[in-house]
């Protein structure tokens, strides 16, 4: 396909959609495994992985199955009956998490709004706080999804331009990064609680605002903190979870259980929107017949990919391979020696790549990269994410680094 037909897709896209994404010059077709290819042939690394979405894979062939095979027999219902698909999915998620209760969503930004609801229900039912006085705790930096709840206690002012009024009962604490030690950050925490405090909610590593791992021991500090005061720790594993950082959990790297999890992204098996806020029957119980819901929440096609997507990070030992393969990556890319590198971060194969303020940004990397073969993403113009799918090999790593370092060699 030649380069006007390539260029025609684009145009099409900028003439009908609308302009909320800014991506790079590349028209892709199709995928399998750890590779992407564009309407010419051309072959690409996938560095991106839909932001953790394609944690296994494009087009895994188990997962095409299940796909193929549900397709054919019952995709949607809607919740108004009861499914074996559902009822599996639910119970494989529990036993494998460890968590009681399960309330399913599509999206990320649906499953973090599912938690803010039931966490409120918890504080006015539980813990007994004045109606419409609940308030949550968050942190600078964060980055929940988009709609106009969430964006109202984002730090980022360009995500709030011109979408208010926002919501009411969230208050901003300093998440443990750029200067703010962990005690510093766990006294912001603890000045922000009152009577009215229901929960904390945090992403226990900062995926958008650039891979932004905590000092080791705040998370644990913070369990303390919420024990401490009757309040819920609900964590944000939408990107983290499901062995993005080398465990099935981020939370698992400092040894604690959290009140309530979201997930989303990888749940689907890069196949079909999912996602899911987890608790305990303490916290979900206070959900009755109307009170929340989604037509395509829990239908039986994604449920039957996410059952099979749980079952192969195991089978695939795709958890175990994040772990290992995450820290040679990382070892890799801080070998390379060019002063334009300012820190390289992240847990198994979630990994950022600061760059030192120069005359070119994290986004001009990435469209170098682009024509080594490499699909990379930046953020905040000043990082670059590396988060390869999680059944990348050892050889692949070391092409990809090979072409890293001609890259920046050339700068």
């Amino acid at each position: 396909m030649s380069q006007s037909l390539q260029d025609e897709f684009i145009k099409k896209e900028l003439l009908h959609g609308a302009q909320n994404y800014s991506p790079l010059s590349v028209v892709l077709e199709k995928g399998k495994g750890v590779y992407l290819w564009d309407v010419d042939g051309n072959k690409y690394l996938d560095m991106v992985s839909a932001y953790s979405a394609v944690s296994h894979g494009h087009s895994h062939p188990e997962l095409v199955k299940a796909i193929k095979n549900q397709s054919e027999k019952l995709a949607i219902t809607s919740r108004a009956f009861y499914t074996e698909p559902f009822a599996n999915f639910l119970e494989s998620l529990t036993n494998i998490s460890g968590f009681e209760s399960v309330l399913t969503m599509n999206t990320g930004a649906e499953a973090v709004e599912t938690a803010i609801k039931a966490a409120r229900r918890w504080g006015y039912f539980t813990k007994g706080i004045s109606e419409n006085k609940a308030e949550i705790i968050v942190a600078d930096g964060n980055f929940h999804g988009r709609t106009t709840t969430i964006v109202g206690f984002s730090s980022e002012e360009s995500y709030k331009r011109g979408f208010g009024p926002f919501s009411k009962g969230f208050v901003e604490a300093k998440f443990c990064w750029s200067g703010c030690s962990k005690e510093e950050s766990i006294e912001s925490f603890k000045e922000k609680i009152n009577k009215n405090t229901c929960a904390i909610l945090v992403e226990p590593i900062q995926g958008e605002a650039g891979i932004r791992v905590p000092e080791k021991g705040w998370l644990h500090e913070l369990r303390e903190l919420c024990n401490e005061n009757d309040i819920l720790l609900i964590l944000d594993e939408i990107q983290s979870g499901l062995g993005r950082t080398g465990k099935l959990f981020a939370f698992q790297h400092e040894d604690i259980i959290p009140d309530g999890l979201i997930l989303g992204k990888a749940l689907g098996g890069a196949m079909m929107p999912i996602s899911a806020f987890l608790s305990s029957k303490n916290v979900m119980d206070h959900f009755n017949s109307g009170s929340h819901g989604s037509t395509f929440g829990g239908n039986p096609l994604a449920s039957k990919i996410a059952t099979r997507a749980l079952e192969i990070l195991y089978e695939d030992n795709l958890i175990d391979n994040s772990c290992e393969l995450g820290s040679y990556f990382k070892s890799k890319l801080r070998s390379i020696d060019n002063n334009i590198i300012k820190e390289v971060r992240g847990k198994g194969l979630w990994i950022g790549m600061e760059l030192n303020k120069h005359n070119f940004n994290a986004k001009d990397l990435c469209l170098m990269l682009l024509n080594e073969g490499l699909l990379c993403k930046e953020t905040h113009k000043s990082v670059i994410r590396f988060a390869p799918p999680l059944m990348i090999t050892k050889k692949e790593i070391d092409w990809a680094i090979e072409k890293i370092t001609k890259v920046i060699s050339s700068i």
